[in-house]
């Protein structure tokens, strides 16, 4: 298996609290959609809804040197693939709740919300996607009009 799918082992054995179920086939979607010149510098699982207790809809996020990528494999057939780039994203949200944390991502069209994510993973997640979208804004720097 791929690289994604070992960082999001690595991020489920560290932050076990984090639910997720068959988090392979959705690693594999992230895979499908890496391009060549893609490294994956860091890797999540979780549920792509609002609500906490809802379990079905898990899902893998990976980010790239590039982009931030989410792939969520369909029960029977298909997959669901979003990605954002730099220059899409707006901000990002942790909430923290009784017993799971969750993770708003602003872009400027949508806001994608990752929940039942342990609490200490949210802290891992919002620094390093933080870090990486600050270092790659400054790159389209302002624009004297």
């Amino acid at each position: 298996m791929g690289t994604v799918y070992e960082k999001v082992k690595e991020f489920k054995s560290r932050f076990p609290k984090t639910v997720a179920f068959r988090v392979k086939k959705h690693s594999e979607v992230v895979e499908r959609h890496l391009n060549p010149s893609e490294e994956v510098l860091f890797a999540f699982c979780g549920q792509k809804n609002k609500e906490s207790l809802i379990f079905i809809n898990s899902c893998v996020v990976a980010l790239t040197n590039k982009r931030i990528i989410i792939g969520q494999k369909r029960l029977l057939w298909g997959y669901f693939f979003t990605a954002i780039t730099p220059d899409m994203y707006n901000d990002l949200k942790v909430r923290q709740n009784l017993i799971w944390s969750d993770v708003e991502i602003d872009t400027i069209k949508e806001n994608v919300y990752i929940s039942n994510l342990d609490p200490n993973g949210a802290v891992a997640i919002e620094t390093n996607i933080t870090e990486f979208m600050m270092k790659e804004k400054k790159k389209y720097g302002k624009k004297d009009n």
